[in-house]
């Protein structure tokens, strides 16, 4: 069934003109030209989505908007005059506010503290505390619909709630454009179908909405016209009722992926990796599973159900009150990380920012990390054998990097997700832990990932996959195991898996052992 979308402004008439035009932007790096000839229109009160691959130009585009960067060639448009922000404040206050993934809000203060960060009311030499919350809390019921105490400290609440807080601090600064990237990244399904609300109503009073997805269901949902970048190139703008997941899938990464089957069969051979009783106390209980070679099992359950936490103890990154691990038939000790890794064992965490890089570190220094001594020789590292190593694992994951010294910070997330990769298989482990391989990259870096992974299955390593994509879960999976409240709850074969199944394992609060399915 083919994505549907809502009705459409209509891109092309005569009575509507843009609120902003971006034409012919041209930006270039350090061995990177990161956008070329890119234009770009915004309609009042309309949702235009901005997809593409990781570095197609989404972001550099976005941030060029933003006052973040300046453009070397092109002219931006806003409101009929020339637009020229040289910072984000100049932005803000021209009516243009950027809500980030990684929200820009202070934990320690409050919700109208924060609201009213730098353009705070004042009385006299005193702050006015007393009308800044009143007017807060008339924004947030009036144009929000939200019964927020503008006092609560910002800390103490959801990551949906302050996610709309993040909008009411643009409306509060009048914004005519809101620039959302990737804002459904870490919300729940009930969260993201409140800001879709919200965004909708931005939409009824005139207020222009940019919209950065990997997720394209949402583009459909919720968008009137879409643009498609392709390193760092525009390839269209079309209304989203025109479009499909196919022929979307098609302009953004220039090939089709919804004909093949990510998933590769592979061999499965004897038991690689075997824990029996792990628990932590409080987080998980009773843990018990094999793994094969060849075999990718996949950890699936609701937000809370444990699965992070029982891949890092397997790691040795957070400590195991009780339960053994064996490799290959024999009980091992894990305490720590460098244990794990010592024997054969990788996790991809699922922030590769702060757990997976050292993002001051480039390419070559990340790849090589595990296995510095190896290449050290007394006090000196073999920067001829790094080099090569790095070069072998640059072209066999055909990462996107300018060279080896480009620094990680400055990748995209399916590239930082291929460097993290790399020094793994550079360590030559044999299991190899994935938590949400592929959140927050493309459908193109995915479909590259899936690849990946085939391959090392194909290779006789085992893979323990965790992800909150079912539909990832039940294409890569070779076994499901569903975690609820700390324990597994169910294991289903690849042919047993669906969906339904899947979520009643997850929702259960028991379990009939005997029937294998949630008690009722």
């Amino acid at each position: 069934m083919l994505a549907t979308a809502p009705p459409q402004v209509e891109a092309t008439s005569s009575t509507v003109q843009p609120i902003l035009e971006m034409r012919s932007i041209d930006k270039r790096f350090p061995g990177v030209h990161a956008l070329q000839d890119v234009s770009m229109d915004v309609l009042p009160g309309e949702v235009h989505a901005l997809v593409g691959e990781n570095g197609a130009g989404k972001s550099t585009l976005m941030k060029i908007l933003a006052g973040v960067y300046s453009q070397d060639s092109g002219e931006i448009t806003y409101k009929g005059h020339p637009y020229e922000p040289h910072t984000p404040r100049a932005a803000r206050d021209a009516g243009i506010v950027t809500i980030y993934q990684e929200l820009n809000l202070v934990p320690e203060l409050s919700v109208a503290e924060n609201m009213y960060l730098g353009m705070e009311l004042q009385r006299g030499p005193f702050l006015d505390s007393r009308a800044m919350h009143k007017r807060a809390r008339e924004l947030l019921a009036t144009r929000l619909h939200l019964d927020i105490d503008p006092g609560t400290i910002v800390g103490r609440l959801g990551v949906g709630v302050q996610q709309m807080v993040e909008v009411a601090k643009a409306l509060l600064h009048e914004a005519d454009i809101i620039i959302m990237d990737e804002p459904t990244a870490s919300l729940s399904p009930r969260e993201i179908a409140d800001l879709f609300a919200i965004v909708r109503e931005l939409r009824d009073h005139g207020v222009s909405t940019i919209f950065i997805s990997h997720h394209l269901d949402e583009t459909f949902e919720l968008s009137d016209r879409t643009t498609v970048l392709r390193d760092g190139q525009l390839v269209a703008t079309q209304p989203t009722s025109e479009l499909d997941t196919a022929s979307l899938i098609q302009l953004m990464v220039g090939r089709d992926l919804a004909e093949h089957d990510p998933k590769k069969p592979a061999e499965i051979g004897d038991e690689i990796l075997r824990v029996e009783g792990l628990t932590r106390h409080g987080v998980f209980e009773d843990i018990s599973f094999s793994a094969r070679a060849g075999e990718i099992i996949g950890l699936a359950g609701l937000v809370g159900a444990g699965r992070t936490e029982l891949v890092r103890g397997i790691f040795g990154a957070d400590p195991l009150d009780r339960g053994q691990i064996f490799i290959n038939g024999e009980p091992v000790a894990i305490k720590n990380p460098r244990d794990a890794i010592d024997h054969g064992i990788a996790l991809l965490t699922e922030d590769r920012k702060s757990q997976g890089l050292v993002l001051l570190f480039d390419v070559r220094e990340n790849i090589t990390l595990p296995v510095l001594d190896r290449l050290t020789r007394t006090q000196f590292t073999d920067m001829a054998r790094e080099q090569e190593i790095a070069a072998g694992f640059i072209e066999r994951l055909a990462i996107k990097a300018s060279s080896q010294e480009q620094e990680a910070m400055n990748l995209s997330g399916g590239t930082q997700q291929k460097v993290v990769l790399s020094k793994w298989l550079a360590a030559e482990a044999r299991v190899i832990i994935f938590d949400e391989p592929t959140r927050g990259i493309d459908v193109g870096a995915k479909a590259e990932i899936y690849e990946i992974m085939n391959e090392l299955v194909a290779n006789g390593d085992t893979i323990v996959m965790v992800s909150s994509e079912l539909p990832e879960v039940m294409a890569m999976s070779d076994r499901v195991l569903v975690m609820q409240g700390g324990r597994i709850r169910g294991e289903l074969s690849r042919e047993e898996a669906t969906q339904q199944r899947i979520m009643r394992f997850a929702t259960a609060s028991s379990v009939d052992a005997k029937a294998g399915e949630p008690a009722a």
